[in-house]
């Protein structure tokens, strides 16, 4: 068997808060293989992006405390490394890509000077090797004059310039796992489109494994292999993506896809879920989605664990997984087609 990039099991993790706790993570389990693209949907506060940011140990030292489980990075134990060694794991085993690329990159240096910082922090190049290194990652990006956007300033490049900047400094040292979080939220639709597809194409080229981000269940549709879906810091459906976005097994992942606009039927009002996601700093016992749930009852308020779906590679924790025949997954609106 290959060794997972991405090995997360039983992850809980929580965030010490005055008077108490918030439990941002439940025994989420998650694995990212070689060359693989994976999706990590959910509504806003579902534990996405902490369990991104826990995988390169970016949450702010001594603010969270990991209280089970554990995660490893190419085979290595993300937990007990220590700074200095994940210094150098990020951007040569996983580099992230983050959602808005004004604030991820450093508006008082030079483009050329960033990407030229990374490349030198981790491999032996002067800085006219790091420049010329720089300038060809920049030419992958499908940026048509690379050499002007090396001597400019972030603020003097358009937002799609800025995230192709981004995927080029992601992919600068060939590392074995992409983090992309949101990375094509505040895009418009062309340019999300023109990212995306330059994302997959230069991943499968260097085999390097993606774990996506994202709250739009039409670009998974057409951009993952594979997809968890979290709701309330714990992982409630996963399985291969046309499956699970195909014939959902959770009533949360029905619901998700229930409120996509393309299935609202003309003249009505949009599906919603009803109610709110619970209060984390006192988390239900049973099942996170019993209070927004109508097919809950007595059975729910024992909390289900991840359980064989309706196929082989399917799991769900939900105590009465839908019986839904496949139907076509979603088509991209957001980003258009990128096959």
């Amino acid at each position: 068997m290959t060794e997972p990039v991405l090995d997360i099991r039983d992850l809980s993790l929580e965030f010490p808060v005055f008077g108490g706790s918030v439990r941002a993570l439940a025994g989420v389990n998650l694995r990212v293989m070689p060359g693989e693209i994976v999706g990590v949907v959910g509504e806003s506060g579902s534990g996405k992006s902490v369990t991104a940011m826990t995988a390169l140990r970016l949450l702010p030292p001594g603010g969270y405390r990991v209280t089970h489980g554990g995660l490893r990075l190419c085979g290595e134990d993300v937990l007990a490394a220590s700074e200095a060694q994940m210094r150098q794991w990020r951007g040569r085993r996983a580099a992230m890509i983050f959602q808005e690329p004004m604030t991820a990159l450093n508006p008082t240096r030079r483009i050329g000077d960033q990407l030229a910082g990374v490349l030198c922090a981790h491999h032996r190049l002067s800085r006219r090797e790091a420049l010329a290194r720089a300038s060809g990652l920049l030419r992958d990006m499908m940026i048509p004059d690379p050499e002007r956007t090396l001597r400019a300033y972030p603020f003097e490049l358009s937002g799609g310039m800025r995230q192709r900047v981004m995927v080029a400094m992601a992919f600068s040292c060939d590392p074995a796992l992409l983090i992309a979080d949101e990375p094509s939220t505040a895009l418009d639709v062309t340019v999300q489109r023109q990212v995306l597809q330059l994302l997959r194409q230069r991943a499968r080229e260097r085999g390097t494994a993606i774990l996506f981000i994202t709250h739009d269940m039409a670009v998974v549709s057409q951009f993952c292999d594979r997809v968890y879906v979290m709701y309330a810091g714990t992982v409630v459906e996963q399985g291969p993506t046309g499956q699970v976005l195909g014939a959902p097994c959770h009533p949360y992942t029905r619901g998700l896809l229930d409120g996509l606009p393309e299935r609202a039927v003309p003249g009505a009002d949009l599906a919603a879920i009803p109610g709110r996601v619970p209060d984390m700093r006192q988390p239900p016992q049973g099942c996170v989605f019993f209070d927004r749930c109508a097919f809950a009852d007595d059975a729910c308020r024992q909390r289900p664990e991840l359980r064989p779906g309706a196929a082989p590679e399917r799991r769900v924790a939900c105590w009465h997984p839908l019986d839904s025949d496949p139907a076509p997954a979603p088509a991209v609106q957001s980003a258009g087609d990128m096959t």
